[in-house]
């Protein structure tokens, strides 16, 4: 039960965007498209796993007083990985995400559960809150990214999915259509706990 409860608050109870607003930045700025979600949720997810798994292993080895430089330097070996393999093997989808792969570095997410998670727990138990977070992060960023192609472009990963008589609401794949994107979605899953909160009351 730990271990699913490690791995799943990620995806629900702690959810990087939903329930904790973090890593906004980019789930405004790459959410027009499920295909740039789908990539820079893979990107961040592999950075997590990557940094969580590295930081755990040498956590007793760190010095206190210089370990957030030693977190970053990890994490920015790891979105080093990531940038060159993406520009190397999709660079469309590299293009596409552009700063916003490097500026992986500076997530709070990354280095928010480098600090509070990894440095503090096993090997095991930091793949699963790296592997969780990863999860919940891409389908949060799925989640708005299909609201917003779908109203914005009448498309869904490029297919088209209504009739050419749609009029899609070009608002919806700007950045005041992220913002009202998340801000009904978040509602809508406070809307939920707040539910099941009053039925176990």
């Amino acid at each position: 039960m730990s271990v699913w409860k490690e791995f799943s608050k990620g995806i629900a109870k702690s959810n990087p965007v939903f329930r904790l607003m973090l890593g906004l930045c980019p789930v405004l700025a790459v959410s027009n498209s499920v295909e740039n979600a789908i990539g820079m949720g893979s990107a961040a997810t592999f950075v997590l796993l990557g940094s969580n798994s590295v930081i755990s292993i040498i956590r007793k080895l760190v010095p206190e007083k210089i370990r957030i430089p030693i977190f970053i330097t990890i994490i920015a070996t790891f979105v080093t990985i990531v940038e060159l393999t993406m520009a190397a093997f999709a660079p469309a989808l590299h293009k596409s995400l552009g700063i916003f792969i490097p500026l992986i570095v500076v997530n709070c997410i990354i280095l928010g559960r480098a600090e509070a998670f990894a440095s503090k727990n096993s090997l095991f138990l930091s793949i699963l809150d790296g592997l969780g977070m990863g999860i919940g992060f891409t389908l949060a960023l799925i989640t708005i990214a299909t609201f917003r192609e779908i109203l914005g472009n009448g498309s869904w990963l490029g297919i088209t999915v209504f009739c050419q008589n749609f009029q899609p609401a070009l608002l919806m794949i700007l950045a005041p259509g992220a913002f009202l994107t998340i801000g009904f979605l978040m509602g809508f899953f406070n809307w939920i706990e707040n539910r099941k909160n009053n039925l176990r009351g």
